[in-house]
C-alpha cells in the first residue's frame, strides 16, 4: 500500500464533468490499494472572479478580508469533489486548510507555511477515507485565514505530503509534464522524462509555470519525489527527484530547459553614492516591505556615484518604486525609474558545472538575432538575461534552438 498525495489544478476541476473525471481517477487510485490525500485549487477563473468582485466593492480591499474571500474558491472545489466521490460510493471527507492543520505566518496574500499538524488527516486516512484538502490557504497563530499566493496549492500539496510522509506527490495539471520550454511558445519543445529538484527549482523560479517554486523548495528540502502529469490522459509525466550522479554524468545533458518570464519589471536608482551601507539600506527597506528582489546590477562608478538596477515581480513594481522614492533623501540618489516592459530568459542545467562556454553560446545566439541584453545573472546551474519585452518570446526560441533542446539528448562521452 502506498500513501499518495494528488493535487489537481483549477482547469482540472473547472466544471461538473471534469470534477467527476477527477473523482473517478482518485477513487481508482484508492481502489488499487492506496491511501489517498487530494489537494485541489479553486475552479478555473474563480480566483480572478472573486478579486474582480472585491474591486467592485472597494478600490483597495483590506488584505485580511480579501484572503477570507479568496479562500472560499478552494472550499467550493473540495466540497464539490467530495460530493462527486460520495455519488461514486467513496468514503471521503473534505477539510479546509485550517481543519487540515496548516499553520502560516501573517503575511496576507503571500503567506508562508510554518508547519502542519497532520493528526486530523492521518485519523481520517486510518478510517479508510479519501481526504480532500483545500489548497492555497491556512491560518496564522491568531486563527486568521491566510492565502499562499498564486500557485499556492502546489505548495500545500507538497507540504502535506511531507507532513504525512507520503511516498509520492502527484501534481495533475493541464499539461502532461515538464518541457524543455513552454510548448505554447516553442513548438519543438520536448517533454522531459526526469529532472532534478535543483533544476526544477531554478526553472520554476525563472518563470516555468508548471510548478510553484516554493513547492519545489519543499520537495527539495525533504527529498519528496514529485510526478507532474496531465489530469486529462493516462500518459506518463515527468518525475522530479533528487539529483544523482547518473543524471549529471551518464545522461550527458548540459542544459535541461529554457524559461521565459514576462511578469518582471526593472527598477533603476540613478546617481547612488558609491559608498558602504547604501545597498544594505536599500534592500533592507525592500525586504521590510515584503518585496522580493531578483537580479541586481550596479554600474561602474563615475565621480563616486553609480546607477543601481534590480528586478522585481511586475505586481510589486509600484510598491518597489514607492519604497525607493521614499529613500532618495537618505540615499542621496537622484531619481528612481520603473520599467515594466522587460522579459527574462534563462537556461538551466546541472551539466553547467562541468561544461565550459555555456554563457558565451547563449550570448552569441542572442547577438546574432539582434537581441540586446540589458542585465545578466548567473549561478552554478543557470544563466539569465533581461531583454526588452517585445523580444522576449523570440529570445526564448533563439536560446532553445542554440542548445538543441528540441532534439533528443546526445550522450557525452568523457575522454
Amino acid at each position: 500500500m502506498a500513501l499518495i498525495v494528488q493535487k489537481y489544478g483549477g482547469t482540472s476541476v473547472a466544471d461538473a464533468t471534469r470534477i467527476k473525471a477527477v473523482a473517478g481517477r482518485v477513487l481508482g487510485t484508492q481502489q488499487a490499494g492506496n491511501q489517498v490525500v487530494v489537494v485541489v485549487s479553486a475552479r478555473g477563473g474563480m480566483t480572478d472572479e472573486l478579486i474582480a468582485l472585491a474591486n467592485e466593492i472597494s478600490a483597495s480591499p483590506p488584505s485580511r478580508e480579501l484572503d477570507i474571500l479568496l479562500a472560499t474558491g478552494e472550499q467550493q472545489s473540495i466540497a464539490l469533489l467530495a460530493m462527486a466521490l460520495h455519488e461514486m460510493g467513496g468514503a471521503v471527507v473534505s477539510l479546509t486548510g485550517v481543519q487540515a492543520g496548516i499553520l502560516t505566518d501573517s503575511v496576507y496574500g503571500k503567506a508562508r507555511i510554518r508547519g502542519i499538524r497532520p493528526d486530523r488527516v492521518r485519523q481520517e486516512l486510518e478510517q479508510g477515507r479519501i481526504v480532500i484538502v483545500a489548497g492555497f490557504q491556512g491560518a496564522d497563530e491568531h486563527d486568521n485565514i491566510t492565502t499562499l499566493g498564486r500557485g499556492g496549492s502546489d505548495t500545500t500539496a507538497v507540504a502535506v505530503a511531507v507532513a504525512i510522509e507520503a511516498d509520492v506527490c502527484e501534481i495533475y495539471t493541464d499539461v502532461d509534464g515538464v518541457y524543455t520550454a513552454d510548448p505554447r511558445l516553442v513548438p519543438n519543445a520536448r517533454k522531459l522524462e526526469r529532472i532534478s529538484h535543483e533544476e526544477m527549482l531554478e526553472l520554476a523560479s525563472l518563470g516555468a509555470g508548471v510548478l510553484q517554486s516554493r513547492s519545489v523548495e519543499f520537495a527539495k528540502k525533504y527529498a519528496m519525489p514529485l510526478s507532474v502529469r496531465s489530469s486529462f490522459t493516462d500518459d506518463a509525466g515527468t518525475t522530479v527527484c533528487e539529483e544523482t550522479q547518473a543524471m549529471e554524468d551518464m545522461e550527458g545533458v548540459t542544459i535541461r530547459g529554457a524559461a521565459f518570464n514576462k511578469n518582471e519589471s526593472k527598477v533603476t536608482i540613478v546617481g547612488v553614492p558609491d559608498q558602504p551601507g547604501v545597498a544594505a539600506k536599500l534592500f533592507g527597506a525592500l525586504a521590510k516591505d515584503h518585496i522580493n528582489v531578483d537580479m541586481i546590477v550596479q554600474n561602474i562608478s563615475h565621480d563616486a556615484r553609480t546607477d543601481m538596477s534590480f528586478t522585481v515581480a511586475h505586481a510589486d513594481l509600484k510598491a518597489a518604486v514607492a519604497t525607493c522614492e521614499g529613500l532618495l533623501g537618505d540615499l542621496g540618489a537622484a531619481e528612481v525609474i520603473g520599467d515594466g516592459s522587460i522579459a527574462k530568459v534563462s537556461i538551466v542545467g546541472v551539466g553547467m558545472r562541468s561544461h565550459f562556454g555555456i554563457a558565451s553560446t547563449m550570448f552569441q545566439a542572442l547577438a546574432e538575432a539582434g537581441i540586446n541584453i540589458q542585465m545578466i545573472s548567473t549561478s552554478e546551474i543557470k544563466v539569465s538575461v533581461v531583454v526588452g519585452a517585445e523580444q522576449g518570446e523570440e529570445a526564448l526560441r533563439v536560446v532553445h534552438d542554440a542548445f538543441n533542446l528540441g532534439d533528443e539528448p546526445d550522450i557525452v562521452e568523457e575522454a
